[in-house]
C-alpha cells in the first residue's frame, strides 16, 4: 500500500489502487456521509461497513467525523466518535467497546521519517481500549496504545502509549495525574 523509496515531491506515497479507493470513498463521504442528518448513525455505519470498516452495535458516528481509509478502522460496541474528530487511519486504528472519542480529537496513524532523504512515510497502528475516553481536541500519535479505562484530558498530546489501566492522563506531553474508580456495573 505505501510506496517505499519514492520521491514525495514528484510522486505518490500510495499505490494506485489505494488512491482510487480513497477517491471513491471521498465521493461517497461528500455525497452521502458528510451531509446526512445528525441522527442517521446507522446510515453512516452502513456506508463505513461497505468500505470495509468493522463496527459493532450501538455506535454513534457523527456526520462531521473525517475518516481517511475506512477499511483500516475497527470499532467495538456502544462507542461514539464526536463532531469534527479526524480518524486518520493510514494504518489500522482499533477502538474498543464503550469508548468516547470526543469532538475535535485526532487519531493519526501516519508520520514521516525525518531522517530519510525522501521523508519516507511511516505508519503505525493505534489502539484505544474499552471504556476509554479521549477528551476534546486531544492528539494521539502513531503507534500509541491507550489501555482500558484511560481518560485522556482535553487538548492533550499523546506521543507514547498509556500503560496504566483506569488512569487519567493530561497535558503536553501527556502525563498521569490521577486514577479512576472502576465501578462493578461497567460492562466489557
Amino acid at each position: 500500500m505505501i510506496l517505499q523509496d519514492n520521491d514525495p515531491y514528484t510522486g505518490p506515497s500510495f499505490t494506485l489502487s489505494n488512491r482510487l479507493l480513497r477517491t471513491l470513498w471521498g465521493l461517497v463521504y461528500i455525497l452521502f456521509f458528510r451531509f446526512s442528518p445528525r441522527p442517521f448513525h446507522a446510515w453512516r455505519i452502513l456506508l463505513l461497513r461497505l468500505f470495509g470498516s468493522q463496527i459493532g452495535w450501538g455506535c454513534h458516528i457523527y456526520p462531521s467525523v473525517k475518516i481517511w481509509a475506512p477499511w483500516n478502522l475497527k470499532i467495538g460496541n456502544h462507542s461514539g466518535i464526536g463532531d469534527g474528530a479526524n480518524i486518520y487511519c493510514m494504518d489500522k486504528i482499533a477502538i474498543g467497546n464503550f469508548v468516547a472519542i470526543s469532538q475535535g480529537v485526532v487519531l493519526c496513524s501516519g508520520t514521516h521519517d525525518y531522517n530519510s532523504p525522501n521523508l519516507q512515510l511511516v505508519t503505525k497502528p493505534i489502539s484505544v481500549g474499552t471504556h476509554a475516553w479521549i477528551c476534546a481536541d486531544a492528539f494521539i500519535h502513531p503507534g500509541v496504545v491507550v489501555v482500558e479505562g484511560v481518560v485522556v484530558g482535553a487538548r492533550s498530546v499523546v506521543t507514547k502509549s498509556l500503560p496504566i489501566e483506569w488512569a487519567v492522563y493530561t497535558g503536553n506531553p501527556c502525563k498521569q495525574i490521577a486514577l479512576r474508580k472502576r465501578h462493578g456495573s461497567q460492562k466489557t
